[in-house]
Order: structure tokens, then sequence, then C-alpha cells
């Protein structure tokens, strides 16, 4: 079994894609991203401490599409609607990490 996820499995998800994601909206149709949008919820649907520090909007979006609820796959079908919430979820990760960092 895999350890509950952690700030660290983010960065290091949103880095696999290189140094800044703001591409993601120049290139809408790139299926990196949308596996980028995959891997981001199914972290965000994991049990753990630092999934709970999360704004809840990410996880219930992740739950929800993950479970195949209609609604929620059908908006998240616009790649720029996946790329609004990774952007979000990314500029989310960065300041954590960088609070982190004041702290450590």
């Amino acid at each position: 079994m895999s350890s509950p996820p952690t700030l660290d499995d983010y960065v290091r998800l949103f880095a696999a894609y290189g140094e800044d994601i703001s591409s993601v909206y120049l290139k809408p149709s790139d299926t990196r991203y949308e596996l980028l949008f995959e891997q981001a919820a199914r972290l965000l649907v994991q049990p753990s401490k630092f999934n709970q520090s999360l704004p809840k909007p990410f996880r219930v979006t992740a739950h929800n599409y993950l479970a195949g609820d209609e609604k929620t796959v059908r908006h998240m079908n616009y790649p720029e609607n996946r790329h609004f919430m990774l952007s979000d979820l990314y500029d989310f990760i960065v300041l954590k990490a960088a609070q982190q960092k004041r702290i450590r």
C-alpha cells in the first residue's frame, strides 16, 4: 500500500511537467495535461492530512470525476475546465511549498 499523499507528491507531479504549467492554456489539446489532470485527481481522492488542507472543491471535483458523476465528467471533458482546475491547484501547491520553506 502506498503512503498518503503529501505536498511533496504534488510538487513532484507538477515538476514532471516543467518549471511552470502556464502553457496549459496555450496548448488546449495537449494530452499531457489530460494525463496530469487524471494523476492529480487520483492523488486528490486519497485520504491524507495534506489533502484535508486543500480546498474542498478540488477534492469533491476529483471524487465526482473519478466516480463517473455525469455532470462532473461532462464539465471536465472540456480541456479549458481541466486546465483551470490544474492551474488553481498548481498555484495552491506553489504557495504551500513556499510557506513550508519559510517555516523550515
